[in-house]
C-alpha cells in the first residue's frame, strides 16, 4: 500500500479512473452486443439504429483511451459489414 502523500493520491485517482473506464467499457460491450443479437435475430432495421448507437459509444470510448483508437475501428468496422450483409441477403 502506498505511504507517502503522492502516492496515496495517485491511489485514489487510480482508483476513479479504474471505474470510469469500467462503466465505458461495460457500455461498449452491451452495444455491440445489441447490434450482434439483432444480426443473430435478422432484425435488419433494428440491427441498423443499434449500429450507430453502438458507433457513437466506440467512438467515444476510443476517444478517452479506454480502447486503442484501431480496436475501435476494427470492431465498428466488422460490425457495419456484418449489418450490411445481413441488409443485402
Amino acid at each position: 500500500m502506498a505511504n507517502h502523500k503522492s502516492a496515496l493520491k495517485r491511489a485514489r485517482q487510480d482508483d476513479v479512473k479504474r471505474l470510469r473506464n469500467m462503466s465505458y467499457k461495460t457500455r461498449m460491450k452491451n452495444a455491440v452486443k445489441q447490434v450482434r443479437s439483432s444480426v443473430a435475430n435478422n432484425a435488419a432495421d433494428e440491427a441498423k439504429e443499434s449500429l450507430v448507437k453502438a458507433v457513437a459509444i466506440l467512438q467515444k470510448t476510443a476517444s478517452k483511451g479506454v480502447i486503442h483508437r484501431k480496436n475501435a475501428s476494427r470492431k465498428i468496422s466488422r460490425l457495419t459489414k456484418q449489418v450490411n450483409q445481413l441488409s443485402s441477403s
